[in-house]
């Protein structure tokens, strides 16, 4: 397992952020956008981070691997809270049960969100609990392989009429990409500073 000192110091003060355009620079965005607000939950448990495969019948990103979290909720005091509600309802990840080390650069994505990545380490009890209808597996994907830049692969396929190129970290049965594998590989790349 890599040094826990190296990955908390990932969240030190950063600039900048990722977008899912990074290996896209043709694609022009268009001005004025209005990105929504979501956050991610990282969560180191068991020598790796806490990963879930969605639900197949779910009709945004059916049969993806992400991270717990989601959108900004009304409820929710600020975007921690939002990953740490989003980790315990789709993962059953108590927020009394997660240290919290501090936030990662954003992601943009092309569906239209700004995504804030927090990192963590679960230092309660936790018996991880797939959400049901939402979320089909709960998985510990190890810190030795996301964590290896390596690993990284970069693909493409169309994507409304364009070829579009995206980072992969396939791991076993597990096809990591997009968002996902782009928020792992900013990680990956804060630790081998």
């Amino acid at each position: 397992m890599p040094d826990l000192a190296r990955l908390r110091a990932a969240v030190q003060p950063h600039l900048g952020g990722s977008s899912d355009y990074d290996l896209n620079p043709k694609i022009t965005l268009p001005p004025g956008r209005v990105l929504r607000p979501a956050a991610v939950l990282l969560a180191v448990w068991n020598d790796g981070l806490i990963l879930t495969k969605r639900a197949s019948h779910l009709r945004h990103h059916p049969g993806q691997i992400a991270f717990p979290g989601g959108k900004l909720d009304a409820g929710d005091i600020n975007l921690q809270a939002a990953a740490l509600r989003e980790a315990h309802e789709e993962v059953g990840l108590p927020a009394a049960s997660v240290d919290v080390w501090g936030q990662l650069p954003t992601h943009e994505t092309v569906t239209g969100f700004v995504v804030t990545p927090f990192l963590g380490v679960v230092s309660g009890p936790f018996t991880p609990r797939a959400e049901a209808g939402e979320v089909d597996e709960v998985f510990v994907a190890p810190l030795t392989h996301v964590l290896d830049l390596q690993k990284y692969r970069i693909e493409q396929r169309m994507w409304k009429g364009e070829l579009r190129r995206f980072y992969t970290v396939p791991l076993g049965p597990y096809y990591i990409w997009g968002a996902t594998a782009r928020i792992l590989r900013a990680l990956a790349e804060r630790v081998a500073q």
